[in-house]
C-alpha cells in the first residue's frame, strides 16, 4: 500500500515511513500489488465458501501469508523511522487521517447496508479492513522502542504470545492484531536487503514449489475442522473456545508457517518491470476500496440470490472479478482521485508548513 509500504529506506514518503530519494524498486511494487489482489480475492471467497472443502483450504493458505507479506514489507520500511516532526505529519496524514476517513465512511455503509439500521461510528472499534492502519499507526510510533532493544523479535513473540490468551484485551482499536501481528513488524525492522536477495535465489523458488503444494494438501485435510478465527489473530484462544494454553502454541506455530509461506510468495514475485508494476503505488487505494464494492454486493443480496456463485464455475468468476475490480482500484488515476483522502497534504495543520 503507497501510505504504508514506501520505496525504499531513507527520507520520507507515504504515512511517515524513511525512505531514499531513489528510484522505486520493483520488486516490492510487484510484490505489493500481487498481495493486494490476494487480499481482495480471498475476501471474494468469504461469502461464498461455506460447503466448498477446496475453497476454504485456498483461503487458508492465502491468509497464511498476504498480511504477514505486507507487514513485514512495511517494518522493513519504517527502519528509519525515529519519530522525527516531519515523520509524524507523514504518518498523521498517510495514516492516522485515512483511518478516520476510512472507518467513517465504513461505519455509514454498514448503517445502510446491515438491519436494522443502527448508526454508530466508533473510531475505537476498526470494522472489516480499517484495523491495517490502527495497527500501522501504532507499529511504527513503537519503531524506536524495538529499534532499541536487543532482542526485539523474540520480545515481540512474547507480547503476542501472551495477547493470544488474554481475552480481557477487548476490541478497542482492535489491539489484540496490533499485537499478535506485531512480530511480523517486528521481523521487517530486523530485515536487511540481502534477506530478500536471499528468499529470490532459483534454489527457493524450485523449493517453493512443492511447499506450497504441501501447504494446498495440508489445508485441505485439516479444513473441515479448522477454525478460520486463527488466520485472523483478532481473538484470544478462549474466545475461540479453546484451552488458554492453546493461544501460544498457535500464535507461534502460525508465525513459523506465515515466514514459510511469506518466503515462498516472495520468491516469486518478479524482479524486474512488469506491466502491474506501476499499480504496486496505489495499493492503498485498492486496499481500502475494494471492501466497499465487496461488502456493498454482500448488503444487496448477490451472493445470496445468485447460490451458483458457490460452484466452482461461479467461484472462478467471483475471483476474477474480484482480481480485476482491485486491479482497477489501483490504477493512477484512482490513486489521484482519492489522494485527498488517502494522502492529505494538510499543511495548514502543523508547523513549518508551507
Amino acid at each position: 500500500m503507497t501510505s504504508a509500504i514506501p520505496r525504499s529506506p531513507g527520507a520520507v514518503s507515504g504515512a511517515g515511513q524513511a525512505v531514499a530519494p531513489k528510484k522505486r524498486e520493483a520488486f516490492f511494487d510487484n510484490a505489493k500489488y500481487l498481495a493486494i489482489v490476494l487480499v481482495a480475492v480471498a475476501h471474494s471467497w468469504e461469502p461464498i465458501m461455506d460447503g466448498s472443502r477446496a475453497t476454504k483450504a485456498l483461503y487458508m493458505v492465502v491468509y497464511t501469508f498476504h498480511m504477514p507479506a505486507f507487514i513485514v514489507i512495511s517494518g522493513y520500511f519504517s527502519r528509519s523511522f525515529a519519530a522525527k516532526p516531519h515523520q509524524m505529519r507523514r504518518l498523521v496524514t498517510g495514516v492516522a487521517v485515512p483511518y478516520i476517513v476510512f472507518e467513517t465512511a465504513y461505519s455509514l455503509l454498514k448503517w445502510v447496508g446491515e438491519k436494522p439500521h443502527e448508526l454508530s461510528i466508533s473510531l475505537q472499534d476498526p470494522w472489516f479492513l480499517t484495523w491495517f492502519l490502527i495497527a500501522l499507526f501504532v507499529w511504527r510510533l513503537t519503531t524506536p522502542l524495538w529499534q532499541a532493544i536487543r532482542h526485539p523479535l523474540p520480545v515481540a513473540l512474547v507480547v503476542a504470545a501472551l495477547a493470544s490468551f488474554c481475552p480481557s484485551i477487548g476490541n478497542d482499536l482492535d489491539l489484540q492484531r496490533v499485537l499478535q501481528f506485531l512480530p511480523y513488524f517486528v521481523l521487517g525492522l530486523c530485515l536487511k536487503p540481502e534477506h530478500f536477495q536471499l528468499v529470490r535465489r532459483r534454489e527457493v523458488r524450485l523449493l517453493s514449489v512443492p511447499m506450497f503444494l504441501f501447504a494446498l494438501a495440508f489445508s485441505y485435510w485439516i479444513a473441515p475442522s479448522f477454525a478460520s478465527g486463527w488466520l485472523f489473530h483478532n481473538a484470544s484462544a478462549q474466545q475461540l473456545d479453546h484451552a488458554w494454553w492453546t493461544g501460544p502454541l498457535m500464535e507461534l506455530g502460525l508465525f513459523c508457517c506465515s515466514l514459510l509461506m511469506t518466503a515462498c510468495f516472495l520468491a516469486w514475485v518478479p524482479g524486474r518491470s512488469m506491466w502491474f508494476t506501476v499499480l504496486g503505488a496505489g495499493t492503498i487505494c485498492g486496499y481500502l476500496l475494494h471492501g466497499f464494492v465487496i461488502k456493498t454486493a454482500g448488503f444487496a443480496g448477490v451472493f445470496d440470490d445468485h447460490p451458483w456463485l458457490s460452484a466452482p464455475a461461479g467461484e472462478a468468476v467471483v475471483s476474477v472479478t474480484a482480481a480485476v475490480v482491485v486491479t482497477a482500484l489501483c490504477t493512477p488515476p484512482v490513486r489521484r482521485a482519492f489522494r485527498w483522502a488517502t494522502e492529505p497534504e494538510m499543511a495548514w495543520a502543523f508547523r513549518g508548513s508551507k
